[in-house]
């Protein structure tokens, strides 16, 4: 009889949220409902057909469509696409599609939201879209010279580099700076190495950055003298930051034998291991990057330039640290920051071309690619504090694991 009345309970929910059009990502007990329920559930939140909810069963991605998107293929390869719950960005409240194959993720991220609705969910922000061209020039008579030819011919460079894609400068996008990095002693010789600072608006930009710099390479050779050899982004995109922040109450992080002072103080302690110590900080970002990875996937994100853009950006000192940050202010309250670049894009890439890609940034309601790195590293945020949580109270296995049932 309860379970009859449970699933009654569900189903009006269900029924409730899609004829009034509803729109929230805290919902109780959703771990417990049926796959078609959460399913019926996700069409009322955000206007699904029947079509996107076929892809959803069957991945959405053909097999004729596999085959346009690479080589050789053979086949397709399915994980699972679960929702994140509970989140609050900036003000509104987000469902959260992640595609990963490790067992807690979704229920950790799921759980950390909630904990930080208590003190007004995630604010985020990004800096502008901007990725770096670089340009390395080689077999220069005069690296001094050729540095300054270049800076000479800013402007000229600059403008030429705004002809290539009228596309994205109509979209307000194009060519921003130009820096130049000598270096008179490498294993080739004296380099010269230009960075391009391109604004990429709403794409990520990998496929406008270097047909850019390999357009401007003849100009390049002519100016300094030299011969161009590579021409291709950074995917260090430090100019292209996404920041997280949240406050949770102490009393909010209280349970079973642990008091809230207790919780924070074994978080603030978890991550002081993870800045003091590059062994302990590789796992520590490992865990916020199975939150940002999974998002990347969904959304069909590269999500192998995003790690590698996190990881060298966490060595940007000299020794791998900890990108985020975990305090008690005065309140005795725990506060978290992270910071990265995230190169993420809305337009263009796998975002066209997969469907249940395209699907996903449906769910997540973003328009812009700043406001899907502003969730992404919302994501990681979470996730982060949920691992560091566990280990700092139950252990691992005990606590994050048993994230499966808690945090839904």
């Amino acid at each position: 009889m309860q379970c009859t009345a449970a699933r009654t309970k569900r189903r009006s929910a269900v029924l409730s949220c899609m004829e009034n059009g509803m729109q929230t990502s805290r919902v109780a007990g959703f771990y417990d409902w049926s796959l078609l329920e959460r399913q019926a559930w996700l069409a009322g939140q955000v206007a699904l057909d029947g079509e996107q909810l076929t892809a959803l069963s069957e991945g959405g991605l053909s097999l004729a469509g596999a085959d346009r998107m690479i080589e050789n293929v053979v086949g397709r390869y399915a994980l699972p696409l679960g929702l994140a719950l509970n989140f609050q960005v900036n003000g509104r409240d987000v469902l959260v599609p992640m595609v990963i194959e490790e067992a807690s993720v979704v229920a950790g991220a799921s759980f950390a939201a909630k904990l930080a609705r208590a003190g007004g969910g995630f604010r985020a922000e990004t800096t502008a879209p901007e990725m770096i061209g670089q340009i390395q020039v080689l077999d220069l008579p005069d690296l001094a010279a050729a540095e300054a030819a270049v800076l000479a011919a800013r402007e000229r460079i600059l403008a030429r580099a705004d002809e290539i894609d009228p596309v994205i400068r109509r979209l307000g996008g194009g060519a921003r700076d130009l820096l130049v990095r000598p270096f008179p002693e490498t294993a080739a010789g004296p380099m010269l190495v230009l960075h391009l600072i391109y604004d990429c608006r709403d794409a990520m930009g990998a496929n406008a950055v270097n047909t850019t710099c390999e357009a401007l390479a003849p100009l390049i050779a002519e100016i300094t003298g030299g011969r161009v050899g590579l021409r291709i982004l950074s995917n260090l995109a430090d100019r292209r930051l996404a920041r997280a922040s949240c406050t949770i109450p102490a009393d909010a992080l209280a349970f079973d034998g642990f008091s809230g002072a207790q919780v924070v103080r074994g978080i603030v302690e978890a991550w002081a291991f993870a800045a003091a110590d590059p062994y302990r900080a590789a796992t520590h970002n490992k865990g916020i990057m199975n939150g940002i990875d999974a998002v990347a996937i969904a959304t069909g994100q590269d999500w192998r330039a995003i790690e590698a853009g996190a990881h060298a950006y966490a060595a940007r000192s000299g020794c791998y640290t900890s990108l985020s940050t975990w305090q008690q202010d005065e309140d005795g309250n725990l506060t978290g920051r992270l910071e990265l670049p995230l190169a993420v894009g809305t337009v263009g890439g796998a975002t066209r071309a997969h469907p249940t890609a395209r699907l996903a940034l449906q769910i997540l309601g973003v328009q812009t690619a700043q406001e899907l790195a502003e969730v992404m590293v919302a994501v990681g945020l979470a996730q982060n504090m949920a691992a560091i949580r566990a280990l700092a109270t139950e252990g691992i296995q005990k606590g994050h694991m048993a994230l499966h049932s808690r945090g839904r």
